[in-house]
């Protein structure tokens, strides 16, 4: 691990997780899983950025430029949404940063929101009260295939169960699942899947307790270190004759399920999903 100064201060627009993506605060990941494309920029190690007012800084410039009040979305019907933590896991590092800065940071300031997508139950976070005003995404997929992807993240049931714990502590909580993976028990396993989410989740939060749907994308320079390095998994990730190249927004040549598969992979989640937890709303899904 390596703290440095933030040098880039882009912000890029986003209009799925959320309405923006901040710099960076952290780049890598202390986690290995294996579909992670962070994995193919940093293969081990984490760097943190030590100019945390700097970035905060250049937030507020960007969001004094916005048009206010805020057209509502599915990001946020009132605040514009950041996402701080789109290339590291911001909740597992957050002791090596000065969170609470940053929280402080959107809960007080009129028109802006935190988010973050995690895999980890970071409890220390449970002593602060967002006031909504922060986002957390906790990330689910069937524990039969996290203990292979995901090894070393918290547990499914236990990633469910903060939901109700973050709510109380004043968080804004939503449930990312993420990456959806086609394989033979996949409707068995998401029903199983969607039955926990139903029973844990609290009565009176379901109608808060939104969802993001987003199906895997792979790429060869990722596969090719999988198949090299012996990593668990690779032939959920790895299905050439249910995939497609797709070049991404940023230029990289990934590998997506092809369009006409996963229309009717798209059909059959939403088909189940809203049959187990017709009460969750899907945000987005692709």
């Amino acid at each position: 691990m390596k703290y440095v100064n933030r040098k880039a201060m882009i912000i890029r627009e986003s209009g799925r997780s959320s309405d923006f993506i901040t710099p960076s605060f952290g780049y890598g990941c202390l986690y290995k899983c294996s579909y992670c494309y962070m994995r193919r920029h940093v293969k081990k190690g984490l760097t943190i950025a030590k100019n945390t007012e700097e970035i905060i800084d250049a937030i507020a410039r960007h969001l004094w430029l916005l048009k206010w009040p805020k057209e509502p979305n599915q990001t946020h019907s009132k605040y514009y949404t950041y996402d701080f933590s789109c290339n590291e896991d911001y909740v597992l590092h957050a002791k090596y940063h000065n969170w609470e800065y940053l929280f402080d940071y959107f809960k007080n300031d009129p028109k802006a929101m935190g988010t973050a997508a995690t895999k980890y139950v970071n409890k220390n976070l449970l002593s602060y009260n967002a006031n909504r005003k922060v986002r957390i995404r906790f990330s689910i997929m069937p524990q039969k295939l996290s203990d292979i992807l995901e090894p070393g993240t918290s547990k499914i049931v236990d990633r469910i169960k903060a939901v109700n714990d973050f709510y109380e502590a004043g968080y804004d909580v939503h449930l990312n699942y993420s990456p959806i993976i086609m394989y033979e028990d996949f409707q068995k396993d998401y029903n199983d899947l969607f039955r926990l989410v139903d029973s844990i989740v609290d009565k009176s939060i379901k109608n808060k307790v939104k969802a993001e749907c987003i199906f895997l994308t792979h790429n060869k320079e990722m596969h090719k270190y999988n198949v090299i390095n012996d990593v668990n998994g690779e032939k959920y990730l790895w299905r050439p004759e249910l995939q497609e190249p797709k070049t991404s927004e940023y230029g990289c040549l990934n590998i997506r399920y092809n369009r006409h598969n996963k229309k009717q992979y798209i059909k059959d989640f939403k088909q189940l999903h809203n049959t187990v937890v017709p009460w969750q709303k899907i945000r987005y899904i692709f």
